[in-house]
């Protein structure tokens, strides 16, 4: 058997198995373990602008510890279209209902690109405003405004492609996305030390050089992420217009449809609450982390980027549940979607426990690999940013247990339940627990915060799910259906 044989024997795509019969385990684990290989590629991106900008210098590297949370909030903003999209997408899938799964998904990039454009011409134009209301240095603030700068213009290509990943999950294929992602990574990483650091081509050495890529420094790190988005986004636009793998889109359903965009926003909203929650969480704790010197701030960036990675296998295992829920859900089979999430809790509790352990034992080695030996005050954001690993360390398996159910209420349409819990554990205990500690605790009291949030919203996640709220689901009715009229209009071939 060749490489790439053996490579492909590992994934298996939505033709192969049945999300709504049979085992749970083994469709759950094929469905997830591309998203885990995807996610890693999405935080791949920041790793390594994180890395490089590292080796750079600490000012850059505080400065994306700031950019990050607002590139999450301009994002989150409109997730709630992606999130909508691809419960449909699910449910409509579930029930049989192809072309009104074709229908959403084509809407579902219509009004995702127009939501991309508007988000990212207010941030373009707010940056200095919302970043200096954050705390930034005058020594940060400069470098954070250029890197923005460059992302909100390419808000739609990096919004873009989420959204392709969505609808291709909501469909259940999780090995295209996977598969484009990969490219699109490899592409980031080569160009990032190039437009950072500059590269000049001597040709008669040492005089004459010819300048291949200027140093841009930050702004470089944000171009070659936009760049390879868009590029990404091309390939995944071709795929769904071709329709051989996953979803299709037809370019008759995405005239902007008023009706179905209310059907969007009353799925969608809610996630994008939940999302909006989660960013402004993180940029209100930024605004405490900012009373404190830059190695702080720079050991905060790189502690979150840590815990993006553990938690990847959290994110992608609730991805898979909430489209095995979707399905079930649209197959009238409630109780098979509640199997995933249980299992899914379980098996991500034990898994993200060890994960912890290790990360405990050995923080140093791990925040050491992001900041350069050589800059100034190295050893101090790596002791701080140990501190920081080895008090939210214990408590990553709550976090998994938290992603699988409120993964399961997103993929039933309860997107208000997952929203209010989320709402919950970081408006209501993250970040009082930070703004009140960090006085007497100094930056110690924002990595309690974190810890003390993750138990909470596991126990509130599994109590609330444990009350059967979500079974009843209402997506596939017809007051959030393709109305008789609308499925005449857009019934024809291409």
């Amino acid at each position: 058997m060749s490489v790439c044989s053996r490579i492909q024997s590992l994934f298996k795509g939505p033709e192969e198995f049945d999300l709504t019969s049979g085992s749970i385990g083994k469709p759950l684990f094929f469905l997830s373990m591309p998203i885990v290989v995807t996610n890693l590629f999405q935080t791949a991106y920041n790793l390594a602008d994180t890395f490089w900008l590292g080796q750079y210098n600490t000012d850059a590297l505080a400065a994306i510890s700031f950019a990050f949370p607002m590139v999450f909030l301009l994002i989150s903003l409109g997730m709630g279209i992606s999130v909508a999209g691809s419960v449909l997408v699910a449910q409509f899938t579930g029930a049989g209902e192809e072309r009104k799964a074709e229908y959403a998904a084509s809407q579902t990039v219509t009004f995702a690109v127009i939501a991309s454009i508007i988000l990212g011409s207010i941030g373009y134009v707010g940056v200095d405003n919302f970043l200096g209301l954050m705390g930034a240095s005058q020594d940060v603030l400069p470098l954070a405004t250029s890197y923005m700068e460059v992302i909100s213009l390419g808000l739609v290509f990096m919004f873009g492609f989420a959204v392709f990943v969505s609808l291709m999950r909501g469909y259940g294929d999780t090995i295209t996305p996977m598969l484009v992602m990969f490219g699109s990574v490899v592409l980031n990483i080569i160009l990032d030390p190039f437009l950072i650091f500059g590269w000049t081509v001597v040709e008669n050495e040492p005089l004459i050089g010819t300048v291949a890529f200027p140093e841009l420094g930050i702004q470089g790190a944000a171009i070659a992420t936009v760049f390879s988005r868009a590029l990404a986004l091309v390939v995944g636009l071709l795929i769904m217009f071709r329709g051989e793998r996953g979803v299709q889109i037809h370019l008759r359903d995405m005239v902007p449809d008023l009706s179905y965009l209310r059907r969007l926003v009353r799925i969608g909203l809610p996630a994008s609450i939940e999302g909006t929650g989660r960013a402004l969480s993180m940029n209100l704790l930024l605004v405490i982390v900012a009373i404190f010197p830059d190695t702080v701030v720079a050991a905060y960036g790189i502690g979150t980027r840590v815990f993006s990675v553990a938690f990847l296998p959290a994110l992608a295992v609730a991805r898979g549940v909430e489209t095995m829920t979707g399905q079930n859900i649209g197959a009238d089979k409630p109780d098979r979607a509640a199997q995933a999430a249980g299992l899914a809790a379980k098996v991500l509790f034990g898994l993200l426990t060890v994960t912890g352990i290790a990360a405990f034992l050995f923080p140093e080695p791990i925040v050491s690999i992001f900041v350069g030996a050589n800059q100034a005050n190295a050893a101090q954001v790596v002791d701080i940013g140990a501190e920081f690993i080895r008090y939210v360390a214990l408590t990553f398996g709550f976090m998994g247990i938290m992603r699988a159910y409120t993964g399961s209420f997103r993929g039933a349409g309860k997107t208000l339940t997952a929203a209010a819990i989320s709402v919950l554990t970081l408006g209501v205990i993250r970040f009082p627990v930070a703004w009140i500690t960090a006085g007497p605790l100094g930056e110690t009291g924002v990595w309690l915060s974190f810890a003390v949030s993750n138990v909470a919203g596991a126990i509130i996640a599994y109590v609330w799910y444990q009350g059967g709220t979500w079974r009843g689901s209402d997506l596939t009715e017809p007051n959030v259906d393709l109305d008789e009229t609308s499925v005449e209009t857009v019934a024809g071939d291409d």
